[in-house]
């Protein structure tokens, strides 16, 4: 029996009196892909912090591959939220990748600078970066640079991969890119997701099942099972309308609703993108 990628047992986590969500049980297996959606401060990306070993749960269980999870575990690789990067960073593609190794490490980083080498040569073959692996990162687009940090999270061949809002301010180009490049590590090395995120539509012909969180509830299911009218609105405790739309999902009477409906010749707007 292949043992889950995650495990979830009567997870509760607290912040001061508020409760972001109790009651969690989720297992997510190898190669399955789960996206994790909800309003401003319902605890998204504080899902990763416990999977990542940053936060303690406040009860409950958690296991990542079978153990605690911990800080700088190299079975997990792990996307962060898109930023700019300062223009006089002085790093070429190929360092900020190379990161993914050993930037958590004290001491000396990978031993064999030649397989050093192979690996992030590879991981950048993956997401089609090597034109740019020289590069200063700070002369790159964003989506370039996003790019890299995918990379970054895979060099290290991770069974888990976490992934924090990492279509924040790309364009729907760049967003289908980022999603492609997932979704085809997932299935080719059987990489299991978790991958936060304000608008599902970009990954809803990819992902298996979604997390969606609001004000400490929460429901999990495929797409078919938890995006509809009276799940949401169960959720919200109001009238929440979800519309399907030409192969996309519009929520309609959401407050931050993180689902929309975007033209297809359009990039989302920055007025959609909300913090945790």
């Amino acid at each position: 029996m292949v043992s889950p990628a995650v495990e979830l047992a009567g997870a509760e986590l607290r912040r001061g009196p508020r409760t972001l969500w109790s009651q969690l049980d989720l297992q997510i297996t190898p190669g399955e892909f789960v996206a994790v959606l909800g309003p401003n401060g319902s605890g998204k990306t504080t899902l990763l912090q416990v999977l990542l070993g940053l936060l303690p749960l406040s009860a409950g269980t958690v296991a990542v591959q079978g153990t605690a999870p911990r800080r700088g575990n190299p079975t997990v690789g792990y996307i962060p939220q898109q930023r700019a990067l300062d223009p006089l960073t002085p790093l070429r593609g190929r360092d900020l990748v190379g990161l993914g190794l050993d930037g958590h490490r004290w001491g000396p980083g990978l031993s064999g600078r030649a397989r050093r080498r192979e690996r992030v040569h590879e991981a950048l073959r993956q997401v089609d970066a090597l034109e740019y692996a020289d590069a200063p990162v700070g002369s790159l687009s964003g989506g370039e640079q996003q790019r890299l940090r995918v990379a970054q999270a895979l060099v290290g061949d991770p069974s888990l991969l976490l992934a924090d809002e990492p279509l924040l301010s790309l364009d729907l180009a760049r967003q289908r890119a980022v999603v492609e490049l997932v979704d085809r590590r997932r299935r080719e090395h059987g990489t299991a997701v978790v991958f936060v995120t304000h608008e599902l539509n970009p990954v809803l012909p990819v992902v298996d099942r979604v997390l969606y969180l609001v004000d400490g509830r929460f429901r999990v299911g495929t797409p078919e099972e938890v995006m509809t009218s009276e799940n949401l609105s169960e959720l919200y405790r109001t009238e929440v309308e979800v519309v399907r739309v030409r192969g996309r999902i519009l929520v309609v009477g959401a407050e931050e609703s993180p689902v929309h409906c975007v033209p297809d010749d359009a990039a989302r707007p920055a007025a959609e993108v909300g913090a945790r």
